[in-house]
């Protein structure tokens, strides 16, 4: 039953993106003079050269953004980098810095938000710089209070410091390399004080720790490791079983910690510190692929589940879960059927607000979801590769931007890195939005059979061309089923300062099950879209 649900949704979003758990290389060569085999005759060796030129070719091509393009709307800006095929993954927004990881060249970089030009250190270890094909993945960078920089390493199976004061790193190996795989890939870390270090591997099965006075450079001294109890997971493919990330809640004093086996099963641990113990929080089937974490005031965690279109928040005190959904997928390509239209929400971090930030990975945008008043304000990425996406020949506006991580920074700025596209990206998320989408009433209850009316008012703040959108949490992409659903008026301008009143309809079919669903309705233009989040009963 696992590995048929695992075929099923995960073979078709390997096939059009490189998705968090499972990356899909166009090629797998690691080229160096070793690999040249003498003795070889003339005829060989011409056609072995010839095939590593064409599969780096098709690398930089697939990965570098040889010919990328700095593209720009109303709320984003992006900004090249300073070497060709950098792979910019991991980033920090850390007062008038940004800081980010060159996967492919090994360099830490810092990039100066106030002239807008780049400073880079070569990262002493990087196995990936001598290999044309090659990357070490760096998911996570942080700063402590001594305005140190640590990030994680994927191929070097570690954890790197640099030592702003002195420009010195050091590197903790990570005391446990899997058979299988050759690395615990550590993907997540976080602080807890200013000594306590916990982070999380994608193929480990432990949380590891280590007091930062008792870490020793080039030495795996202080770290250790505490297993997480994953009975739960039995029966599933234990090389499917990985760590999505962590969360530490402070005054609490709790670890919340995602575990999936990406797109067969999910579940939450939150860790106590004072008593070094688990308590698992079971997900419903279809919220199997859970990755990122924020933990807003309360305590409760919030998660974006990286194999549907749904982020939802755990009532940590009774374990119940509130489902909301992102838009629907748009302008990515009309190839990708209804079934599998996946935005893929993967990261999530929490403004000084409250305000939740993701990014829709598949969906190209930088999301922002307001837990109060229950209002998602999406951006869209003005990058598109169709290299990234199964884009029909000649199709326009086709493909993503590989936006795969991001950070929160000053003056209401957010920074994401784009993988493939060798940028960086600013969402200046203080400027006014271009209109915004008003409903008075946000809790329905209604019976299999029959229409409610949902009212909605539309106001624009500059002159827009709208198109109304709707979603919900009734399937996992965010389309509605078999219910049916219609606006008074699906599309239309404004001018300044105009209203405008549109009903929403919903009919549910026949055969949707009785419990609580979550529309998000609202608009969008070229550049933003605005939803409000109703609750539904249906009985």
């Amino acid at each position: 039953m696992f590995r048929n649900r695992f075929n099923a949704k995960t073979e078709f979003l390997v096939s059009i993106i490189a998705v968090a758990i499972v990356i899909v290389f166009l090629v797998a060569f690691e080229f160096s003079e070793n690999n040249i085999s003498f003795g070889q005759s003339d005829q060989f060796s011409k056609s072995e050269n010839a095939s590593r030129s064409q599969a780096i070719l098709q690398f930089q091509s697939q990965f570098c953004g040889m010919n990328s393009t700095l593209n720009k709307n109303s709320f984003i800006t992006e900004y090249l980098l300073p070497q060709k095929c950098e792979m910019p993954l991991g980033i920090l927004a850390d007062n008038d810095s940004v800081w980010y990881v060159s996967t492919k060249l090994g360099t830490l970089g810092k990039f100066d938000v106030n002239n807008n030009k780049s400073e880079e250190f070569k990262i002493p270890v990087w196995d990936s710089r001598s290999k044309p094909t090659d990357m070490s993945q760096t998911w996570d960078v942080k700063t402590d209070s001594k305005g140190n920089i640590w990030f994680t390493d994927e191929k070097q199976n570690g954890i790197w410091k640099y030592e702003q004061e002195n420009k010195n790193f050091s590197f903790f190996p990570v005391p446990e390399r899997p058979s299988t795989f050759g690395t615990i890939y550590p993907v997540s870390i976080a602080f807890n004080g200013d000594d306590e270090l916990y982070f999380v591997g994608i193929r480990s099965k432990s949380l590891w720790s280590a007091n930062v006075s008792d870490l020793k450079n080039m030495s795996p001294q202080g770290i250790s490791n505490i297993s997480i109890p994953l009975s739960s997971f039995n029966g599933i493919d234990p090389d499917l079983v990985s760590t999505g990330s962590i969360d530490i809640d402070r005054d609490r004093n709790v670890i919340w910690l995602s575990v999936l086996a990406f797109g067969v099963k999910g579940q939450l641990f939150k860790f106590d510190l004072a008593t070094k113990t688990f308590t698992p929080y079971e997900l419903p089937d279809h919220l199997d692929s859970p990755v990122g974490i924020a933990i807003d005031e309360k305590g409760n965690p919030w998660i974006t589940d990286h194999g549907t279109s749904i982020f939802f928040m755990v009532n940590s005190t009774n374990g119940k879960i509130s489902e909301f959904s992102t838009s629907p997928l748009s302008r990515i390509s009309a190839n990708i059927p209804k079934d599998f239209s996946y935005t893929l929400p993967y990261w999530i971090r929490m403004d000084v607000k409250g305000n939740l930030w993701f990014n829709e990975h598949i969906g190209n945008k930088i999301a922002k979801f307001n837990p109060t008043d229950g209002t998602l304000v999406e951006y869209w990425i003005p990058t598109q590769n169709s290299l990234w996406a199964p884009c029909i020949p000649n199709e326009n506006s086709c493909g993503i931007s590989n936006t795969l991580q991001f950070s929160i920074g000053k003056n209401n700025q957010l920074w994401f890195s784009e993988w493939t596209e060798n940028k960086l990206g600013m969402l200046n998320s203080s400027k006014p939005l271009s209109f915004v989408v008003d409903s008075s009433s946000k809790e329905f209850n209604i019976k299999r059979g029959e229409t409610i009316e949902i009212p909605l008012v539309v106001s624009a703040n500059q002159q827009v061309d709208l198109k109304m959108i709707g979603s919900s949490t009734i399937t996992n992409t965010g389309n509605f089923g078999n219910s049916s659903f219609s606006f008074s008026q699906d599309s239309f301008s404004m001018s300044p300062g105009e209203t405008k009143n549109v009903t929403f309809l919903l009919t549910p079919s026949a055969d949707l099950e009785n419990r609580e669903y979550t529309l998000m309705i609202g608009a969008e233009n070229n550049e933003m879209s605005y939803l409000n989040s109703i609750k539904v009963h249906i009985s």
